[in-house]
Parts: C-alpha cells; structure tokens; sequence
C-alpha cells in the first residue's frame, strides 16, 4: 500500500489535477462574445465593444444543440447581463434549427437457409430476410451483383433471382448511419459532380429547419442546372460568347423576377425555392438564347452565394480581375415586373379546353370579340348555341353553350 501511495503521490506531482472547469463550461459557451474583442487583456469584452456589436444575429444549430451549448449559453449570458458584463439579456436574436438529412437505404432479400438473393418483386414467393446493402454499389435501385460478391466474404458465393435480368432492391428513408450502409460519402459526391453541385442539391432538398431524405439520383438534376448555366457563356465547341447586346424586355423581366425571388427567399431562409428559382431563370434565359452580359453578369453575383466556384470562375472569365464576392449585389426594379399580358384559360360549359394570352388593358368586349373569332371556340362550340361568354378579367373566361 505504501509503495502504492508513493506511486499516486509521484503521478501528482507530474499531472496535478485539474479544477479549472471555465474554459469547458463558460469558455465554450459564451465564446461568441470574445470575437467582439479578441485582444482585450483586461475583460471578456468591453461594454464598447458589445454596445457596438451586440449579441448574435443568427444562430443555427441541430436540435441536439437546444439541450446543449444552446442552454448553457443562454445561462452564462443572463448572469453576465445581470453583472453588466454585457448589454443583452438574450445572446442570440434569431434560432434555427435544421433538419437531419437522412439516408435512403437500400435492401437485398436473402432465402432463409441458402445464399440465394431474391429480387424485390418476387421476394413474397419465398421465406427471406431482409439485409441492408451499400448504397454505393446500387444505382437507381439496381445491385451490381459482381461487386456485391466483392463486397463482403460471406457474399463471394451468392447466387440471385433476377427480375428481367436485373437485381432490384428495396429501400427505406432511414437515419443515415454506417450500420445501415447507406452513408453518403462527400468527397465521393464532390469527386464526381462538383462542390457546387452538392452544395445546391443539399439546400434544394427541402425547407432547412426539416429532415430531408438523400437520394443520390435526385443530385442529377442539379447537375445538369450547372451544364445549362455554364453552356449560357459558352458555345457548342466550349468558346466563351458573352456578347454586349441591349436585352430584351422579357429578358429583363426574367432577371429581375429572379433577383426579387432570391432576395425574398434568402430573408425568409428559403433556400429550396431559391435554388428552384434559379433553374426557371437559366431555363428561360436558355429558351431565348440569351447570352448577354447585361443579363448573365447578375445573374453570376445573385448565384454566387449558392454555387461559389463555378460563379468565380464565370466571373473572372467575364474580364473581372476582383472577387465575385465584392460585387454589389443587383437589386430588382418593380417597371421590369409589371405584367403586360394576362394568359386566361378558356372553358366551355366549365371545362378548360384551351387558353390565349391578351394584353393586360384589353378590354371585356375586345376579349370576347377574339374569343368568339378564335378557331378553337368554333371547333367546341360545332353546331351548338353560344348563350353567354362570362369573363373574370384577369382570371377565366367560360363560354355557357
């Protein structure tokens, strides 16, 4: 025991133990308020400083964090306001909690008692069990049986029943966990589609503050986005054709459209529908052909925060020595907006059967001149009687026959 004792005393004397708990506790939890003042010696902050900063605009956590940083942070902050240390009582303005991203597992159906996989759509003729497989050895639901056999030992000798001559699989929205094998790897996703592209897909999934189910199949959507944003500044042969051209007013009203949508969304964190956004503009502005740097250049600075590199690269190839990050940001202007044609469906007795477009400030009776000389009314109405052609302006014209 002496010997023991002297041992233990020796080690002590080495590692003294540690009592200071501030730095884990108070330390981790009110860290925020040493950026205000990161070289003050004297205080944590200076009441200029925090008057000047105040507390945290935004704060954005999982919801393991409302259990955790999120209620010491808010204790240590309330006694440092109740000893004036700071100015706010609250240390965040804004909380957000985000969802998970969960994962989209798939499943082979082994016979019980044999090495034989059944597929999906037979799986009910046989007593089997379920068994999770690597999400990366399946592609739209259909197992590459060579690398299956590869996969694990036990697999090597495998045999299958195939549907038309493939394996299906079946599949579930499940936690993402390496248990389940269906965790996707990022550097894999990055490797083969761009960070931009991941970046886009992961806020394009759904609202932020819910859990979203990962399908790599859907990222290709957002991949070709990219291709049709990147083919607006260039031609067939990859030459950059940017050209100087006046835009057109319908040009005009798609950017603009899209800078009011974006701005909105980007307040309200609505990323998912911003990113939708951007795929009707690039989609309408590829419609038109346009290829104008009046037009592309905002568009650039407005997607800059969604998709950085591809937009740093666009900018600099636009003859931009500086970062696309100190470019102002467009704004919109409400003249670009203003509707000038109203497009109305046309139903007869109730039923849509066709629509037509008009100027916003023709008039009912000009409206119902056209509709009664359109060669589609004459085609609905046959040999029939037109009693009444009821028009909602701005909404639906119905011809009673």
């Amino acid at each position: 025991m002496k010997k023991n004792e002297k041992e233990q005393k020796s080690k002590n004397a080495k590692y003294p133990l540690e009592l200071n708990t501030m730095p884990g506790f108070a330390g981790s939890s009110a860290y925020y308020l040493r950026y205000e003042d990161p070289r003050n010696e004297q205080a944590l902050v200076s009441k200029e400083a925090n008057q000047y900063w105040g507390n945290v605009d935004l704060y954005i956590g999982g919801t393991e964090h409302a259990t955790g940083h999120l209620i010491y942070s808010r204790f240590w902050n309330k006694f440092l306001f109740d000893i004036g240390v700071v100015k706010d009582e609250e240390p965040f303005q804004k909380l957000i909690n985000q969802g998970m991203i969960q994962g989209r597992s798939n499943f082979v159906y082994r016979i019980n008692g044999t090495h034989t996989f059944v597929s999906h759509g037979l799986k009910d003729q046989y007593d089997i069990t379920p068994i999770h497989v690597d999400v990366n050895i399946v592609n739209n639901d259909i197992l590459d049986t060579e690398k299956f056999k590869q996969w694990r030992p036990e697999f090597a000798t495998a045999d299958f029943v195939l549907e038309n001559g493939k394996y299906i699989c079946g599949w579930a929205v499940e936690k993402m966990s390496k248990s389940k094998y269906n965790v996707q790897n990022p550097d894999d996703l990055v490797a083969r589609y761009g960070a931009d592209t991941l970046r886009l897909y992961e806020m394009f999934l759904g609202p932020v503050e819910l859990s979203k189910p990962w399908d790599t199949n859907g990222i290709e959507g957002v991949f070709r986005f990219m291709k049709k944003l990147w083919r607006l500044f260039h031609d067939v042969d990859g030459h950059f054709i940017l050209n100087e051209d006046k835009p057109l007013p319908e040009e005009l009203k798609i950017l603009h459209k899209t800078i009011k949508k974006v701005e909105e969304d980007n307040e309200r964190f609505s990323f998912n529908t911003a990113v939708s956004a951007f795929m009707i503009c690039v989609n309408e502005l590829s419609d038109r052909k346009c290829h104008k740097r009046a037009i592309l250049e905002p568009l650039v600075v407005l997607l800059s925060a969604y998709a950085p590199h591809i937009c740093e690269e666009l900018w600099h190839l636009c003859g931009h020595t500086d970062s696309v990050v100190t470019a102002t940001f467009p704004s919109w202007d409400e003249k670009y907006l203003a509707e000038t044609t109203l497009t109305y469906p046309v139903s007869f007795n109730g039923k849509v059967r066709f629509s037509r477009t008009f100027p916003v400030d023709m008039t009912v009776k000009d409206i119902e001149t056209k509709i009664q000389q359109d060669p589609e009314t004459q085609k609905w109405i046959a040999d029939k009687t037109v009693k009444k052609i009821i028009i909602v302006p701005g909404k639906i014209i119905n011809v009673v026959i």
